[in-house]
């Protein structure tokens, strides 16, 4: 019984879910949605889960791009993940109504919530109550994996009916200029060209010229650069310098990096290209 689980992730958290729901799953592989070129994807597997962050309270685009090259398949079990700092508004129910025009029905949706790494809007909160966001997504991953392992439906969670009225038309009225709010970044006299915020950009938006980095507009606001620069140097906006930077704890600088590298999948495993 076969699960094959894709990520989508800047600062880790995705990829630290994913990590653990593979464990939990046992007979289960893990495969970036960055790393992946192929066109259309046959995934060889009984149960296909997608794990992703949420952004400006629904979908990232690159993970909206990846779900058309699956190819669906009416005896395989989709479930999903939407990792977020508390909000999950409509996202997952978004994703179920995008699945379903696919034919690939939505079995059931977690809404992980861990520390935040959107910095502009501060840090990702003290160290203790980080541990207990660690500690409840670990557990409400340990709690739904017999589901999984059964194939069985679970809750497509959601928030208040608020939030999924309000965030929802703030994601739809900024969806297409998210793309564009790279215009902020900009670096301080702290950067040492090291050129490590080129390799982390899971968009590859961000070019190293004359030693600095360069933005090119393809954004998706993940913030890796931001958060994985070793001299804290990048900064977006005015009040960046003084927020603690994030990025989780577990996940290791060189599994960033290699979940960008372009590769394909084979339905067996990912063959380099």
């Amino acid at each position: 019984m076969k699960t094959v689980l894709f990520y989508y992730t800047g600062t880790g958290n995705s990829l630290w879910v994913a990590q653990q729901m593979a464990a939990a799953l046992t007979d289960c592989e893990i495969f970036s949605m960055a790393r992946i070129n192929s066109d259309v994807l046959h995934v060889q597997a009984d149960a296909v889960g997608l794990v992703f962050p949420v952004h400006m309270w629904g979908i990232p685009q690159p993970v909206l791009e990846f779900i058309k090259k699956i190819q669906a398949d009416d005896k395989q079990y989709y479930f999903a993940a939407g990792v977020n700092a508390g909000q999950v508004s409509r996202t997952l129910v978004q994703l179920q109504e995008v699945m379903r025009k696919k034919g690939m029905p939505l079995s059931g949706g977690l809404d992980i919530v861990m520390p935040s790494n959107y910095i502009p809007w501060g840090g990702p909160g003290p160290v203790a109550r980080q541990q207990k966001q660690y500690a409840a997504a670990a557990e409400k991953i340990i709690q739904t994996a017999p589901k999984i392992k059964a194939r069985q439906p679970f809750a497509l969670e959601r928030g208040p009916l608020w939030q999924r009225i309000v965030f929802t038309w703030i994601y739809h009225l900024s969806f297409r200029h998210v793309t564009q709010m790279d215009k902020d970044f900009w670096v301080d006299d702290q950067c040492t060209q090291c050129g490590l915020c080129e390799k982390v950009c899971p968009a590859q938006n961000i070019q190293m010229v004359n030693g600095k980095p360069v933005w090119q507009h393809r954004c998706e606001q993940c913030l890796a650069c931001i958060q994985w620069c070793p001299q804290t140097a990048i900064q977006k906006g005015k009040k960046t310098p003084v927020y603690e930077r994030y990025h989780h704890p577990a996940i290791k600088l060189t599994e960033i990096i290699a979940g960008i590298s372009s590769q394909r999948y084979s339905g067996k495993g990912i063959d380099p290209q």
